[in-house]
């Protein structure tokens, strides 16, 4: 399995390169050259095994020339020890149509522990066989920092720098980061948004020299390995109730389009999904552009799901790369157009195919609240501010004879306040997180100034 980059001029890597690299030396995202396949009979056969299994099976074509079998295996096995539920991502039936997923059952309670736990440890493999050290550079709009973090903790290999946009996360979100002593372990609270975080590392990236001097690795879902990782979760869902023999739709709250695009891969390796549903607040650039064809960047304005306060949804560019089947040229010259007019139109013929099979609803943060609410009083289930947006989403969708299954992507006690202030409950942490508000934290608060993040960068790494 190779990879190439949505832009076309970067080098092809295997997966092991692939993974120390994460944004393309071109600007652009990898990709699989081609996709496995998987046939109505291997995913049928999925129905009955354990979700480790089913993510050995499903990503063991993507790493197979590099890793051997039995490490892999390995691997997948350490990479989901630490999971609290033994079905690792549950399934909840919430009426006759709607099935709920719970990805919030890592060490850090958010979805991203599914990918970024695997990520720690592959890395550990590589970098180990290879005797080498890298510099992890990530931005968080609330948690993939706290996963980064507790997958790469203490590890003497890899120097981990995370930026998150200053009092734009929840109170819960910068303690799981700030609070992690290990002298690898470095955090940053920029002044700006998670977009201004997010160029930052994007600019550190195509910034050659830098790049080469530090090393430097990601852990946003501008990795390809993040992504892999996630297309489990639908084949391990989908299974549970009837797929392939049973054809899905999923509703995922979106602000990168990371988690989404997993979906649309595992689509594309020949699991049956009928339609994404798309969840935005009000942050709304992805509803917009499936409404009207035209991508406009707003300012970020924060809500009550900051992990979606985003405008700049990066993982967007992989579905493009598809859909403009090799025009690499003309992509790179769109998404040059975005950044620097904000705004972009694809071309109408583009447009309809994407909304064949993606449609986007969006929640202001008084719905939100009000959702939240009826949720808990009609089924007993306490949603964090982004899962509720997955499962009305789901709903707004219209009717469907098709099951939706809608992706619960964080636990709510990472956001008490707004859970407590729709329904009167305030969640509480599990016991592995107890004494968080009691621990001492150590960040860094810096401007949004690129020269000064990366003097911050090197002082560490050198000294």
């Amino acid at each position: 399995m190779k990879y190439v980059s949505t832009r076309g001029k970067a080098p092809v890597l295997s997966f092991d390169d692939v993974l120390l690299t994460g944004l393309a030396r071109d600007g652009g995202l990898y990709l699989p050259e081609a996709w496995p396949q998987f046939s109505a009979n291997q995913i049928r056969a999925m129905q009955g095994k354990s979700y480790v299994e089913v993510a050995r099976e499903v990503m063991t074509p993507f790493v197979s020339d590099v890793i051997p079998e039995a490490d892999f295996a390995e691997i997948v096995e350490k990479a989901y020890a630490r999971f609290e539920h033994p079905a690792i991502a549950p399934m909840k039936q919430l009426d006759g149509n709607l099935w709920l997923m719970e990805l919030f059952h890592g060490p850090t309670l958010a979805f991203k522990d599914y990918a970024l736990q695997l990520v720690g440890h592959l890395f550990d493999y590589v970098l180990t066989k290879r005797g080498e050290k890298v510099t992890i550079v990530g931005a968080t709009s609330g948690d993939t920092g706290s996963a980064a973090i507790e997958a790469c903790r203490d590890r003497d290999a890899i120097e981990v720098f995370i930026l998150h946009p200053e009092g734009r996360v929840s109170e819960v979100q910068r303690r799981q980061m700030t609070t992690v002593l290990s002298s690898n372990i470095h955090n940053i609270a920029l002044k700006g948004t998670f977009d201004d975080c997010q160029d930052a590392v994007k600019a550190m990236f195509n910034d050659l020299e830098f790049r080469d001097a530090y090393k430097l690795g990601a852990v946003n879902s501008i990795n390809w390995a993040r992504i892999m990782a996630q297309i489990v979760y639908y084949f391990y869902a989908a299974t549970r109730i009837g797929s392939p023999d049973r054809t899905v739709r999923f509703s995922v709250p979106t602000g990168n389009f990371g988690n989404v695009f997993a979906g649309y891969a595992a689509r594309k390796m020949g699991l049956p999904i009928e339609k994404f549903i798309v969840g935005s607040n009000r942050n709304d650039i992805l509803t917009r552009y499936f409404e009207t064809g035209t991508m406009t960047m707003d300012s970020v304005e924060p809500s009550l799901s900051p992990s979606m306060d985003i405008q700049i949804s990066s993982n967007f560019e992989r579905l493009l790369a598809d859909v403009y089947k090799g025009e690499e040229s003309a992509l790179t010259q769109a998404m040059a157009e975005f950044r620097d007019t904000g705004s972009v139109n694809f071309g109408d013929g583009r447009w309809k195919q994407i909304v064949e099979l993606f449609e986007g609803h969006r929640l202001t943060d008084e719905m939100t609240l009000q959702k939240i609410k009826r949720a808990y009083a009609r089924t007993g289930e306490l949603l964090d501010p982004h899962s509720i947006i997955g499962v009305v989403a789901a709903r707004m969708a219209g009717a469907s004879e098709t099951a939706t299954i809608a992706l619960a992507t964080a636990h709510p006690a990472k956001f008490p306040d707004a859970v407590e202030r729709a329904t009167g409950v305030r969640p509480g942490l599990p016991p592995h997180m107890s004494g968080l508000f009691d621990r001492e934290e150590r960040f860094e608060v810096i401007s949004n100034d690129l020269d000064a993040v990366k003097a911050h960068i090197s002082s560490k790494v050198d000294g």
